[in-house]
């Protein structure tokens, strides 16, 4: 055969260096496209079974692309092969094997370009320990890539004169062995935090050890420590603008509400003037919020809500219930812990609690209560009632009866803290809707735009549509993608969701096929028209529909448009 006689004339050194060739071009191509599953990865927390999931769920538009290029890849090599063959010239192999792995990695650097540069809702940070998993993705990327390539190299030359047939399986084997570095990027990058975890958890825990000792040093701080299903950002700010009209307040930003995030807040943030530090704890698995008591230490506790959120990570609502329930647990002694009359769930907690604590409502047994409501699409009033204090009429910018029962809770916690009346009632007023939570927007061109775009649980969506209802001299249209996160419950609380909308909404436009499925049949099933339901592949497309029907007089919620770590 033609091939014995290449492989002599070729020579072992130079087939390991075309070898180390086409390693080094797939490391490029990897390398490229890292950022990505890195970017999964930092957004779960670096929790690997999140990643996984998120992984699982982009599957689609991240590493299908991969596979097809792979498959051009290879029909390309062995094509050339087969040409070789048939015309006994070596530079046929050569001259397709170039072409192939040439396009392949010009493809794959071109991906890896396209998806840095997409806006995210959250942006890749690149941290002090990202910056370590970069280099350790690198490493374990050359490293692959050498091992793949040489291993391509040795079943060309076991093959090649063998057989037509064996040959031309061994061509095929050596192209898909090549391609597993990037084709298999998600599985290095899991090997690379694997790798890291052990040295990572040091490094983390001094730092955390370093938060915790500023903390006892602070003895005159307050501490408050703020959790629930939902509702704990926009609760925090307000918290923060009624606490402010007595004291020297640290609220820290949006997204810090993780160990390591409180303990970058308490390491660069937290100042001697500081008499206040307010704490978001999220949660997303059970024994979490203990975690971040074990750093804060917390003296009061406010509980926002529970719900079915974050169910595909908690795994049930008991679950839920009792990992928030956690704060309330490690409070510091005579603490006081403040509950919302908002549910079985919250009542029971409520009731079980022994220490000191306060109930807050929109009913008259509540210690804390909201009466004389007027919820309105611009903001709100009502009459703050706090036991045995008496009453103060409040107003607020903020949107939704939701919201009156966030202002609530805020004022049980700043009435502990001994504020006024009237100094609550001056903090409300101030306080500002946070971005991307019920936002009104006015653009200046006839329309409202509502912006929940960081809203998705059940509870959020039926506030959502109570705000939007209120609307009624506009055109009222709906702009989602659904609800994720909810585990099994998903697709019957989006139909759910789809009959809410179609008793509130005159046009829905949905974002992505999997959760439109269930959301129109919710929408059809309540009676919506089907000609007023459009689908767009992404947000860019659903934006695009809209605009070619909106018009002024019309009012636009955009709720939920999903983390980054979702496929549209």
């Amino acid at each position: 055969m033609s091939l014995t006689v290449n492989l002599s004339a070729f020579g072992t050194i130079w087939g390991l260096l075309g070898a180390l060739f086409i390693g080094g071009m797939m490391y490029m191509a990897a390398q490229a496209n890292m950022q990505r599953f890195l970017h999964l990865l930092q957004l779960e927390s670096y929790q690997l079974d999140g990643y996984g999931r998120s992984v699982k769920r982009n599957a689609k538009q991240d590493l299908k692309p991969f596979w097809i290029n792979a498959l051009i890849y290879t029909g390309l090599c062995l094509a050339g092969f087969l040409l070789q063959e048939a015309v006994e010239g070596l530079w046929c192999n050569l001259l397709f094997g170039a072409l192939a792995i040439s396009l392949f990695t010009a493809i794959c650097l071109e991906t890896g370009k396209r998806k840095k540069q997409q806006k995210q809702k959250k942006e890749y940070v690149r941290t002090d320990r990202m910056k370590r998993l970069e280099r350790c993705t690198k490493i374990v990327l050359a490293a692959v890539s050498v091992l793949f390539g040489v291993l391509a190299y040795l079943l060309l030359a076991v093959t090649m004169d063998r057989a037509l047939a064996i040959a031309a399986i061994g061509c095929l084997a050596a192209c898909l062995v090549s391609v597993l570095p990037v084709c298999l990027l998600p599985q290095w990058i899991a090997l690379s935090a694997k790798l890291r975890q052990n040295p990572e958890k040091k490094i983390n825990q001094s730092f955390i050890d370093d938060a915790v000792r500023i903390i006892r040093a602070r003895k005159d701080l307050i501490r408050i420590g703020i959790t629930g299903s939902y509702g704990k950002t926009s609760t925090k700010f307000i918290l923060g603008a009624i606490l402010k009209e007595k004291y020297n307040v640290l609220v820290p930003p949006s997204s810090y509400n993780t160990p390591m995030g409180v303990t970058r807040v308490i390491r660069e943030m937290l100042k001697d003037e500081h008499e206040v530090f307010i704490c978001e704890m999220g949660a997303r698995r059970c024994g979490e919020i203990k975690e971040l008591c074990e750093i804060v230490h917390p003296q009061y506790g406010l509980l926002t809500s529970i719900g079915n959120q974050h169910l595909e990570t908690f795994g049930s609502l008991e679950n839920i219930k009792n990992t928030k329930y956690e704060l309330m647990q490690n409070l510091q002694p005579q603490g006081k812990a403040v509950f919302p009359a908002d549910g079985a769930a919250c009542q029971e907690l409520y009731a079980k609690h022994s220490g000191p604590k306060c109930l807050f409502g929109l009913n008259a047994q509540c210690d804390v209560r909201a009466e004389n409501l007027d919820v309105g699409p611009f903001g709100s009033e009502f009459d703050l009632v706090i036991e045995n204090s008496g009453r103060i009429r409040c107003a607020t910018q903020l949107l939704g009866k939701h919201n009156i029962m966030n202002v609530l809770g805020c004022a049980a916690v700043a009435h502990a803290l001994g504020l006024s009346l009237e100094q609550i009632a001056a903090g409300v007023a101030k306080a500002e809707p946070v971005e991307h939570r019920l936002q009104l927007i006015n653009p200046n061109n006839g329309t409202l735009v509502i912006d929940d775009a960081f809203n998705s649980n059940p509870n959020g969506t039926k506030a959502a549509m109570e705000v939007l209802s209120m609307y009624t001299q506009f055109r009222r249209i709906c702009v989602t993608p659904g609800m994720v996160e909810l585990g099994e419950k998903e697709e019957e609380e989006n139909e759910a969701f789809g009959a809410r909308m179609a008793a509130v909404c005159h046009y829905v436009v949905l974002v992505g096929q999997t959760r439109a499925i269930p959301i129109k049949r919710g929408l059809l099933s309540a009676g919506f028209p089907e000609e007023n339901i459009f689908i767009g592949e992404n947000l860019d497309q659903a934006t695009e529909i809209l605009g070619a029907f909106i018009r002024p007089g019309d009012v636009v919620l955009f709720e939920n448009d999903l983390p980054d770590h979702y496929e549209h």
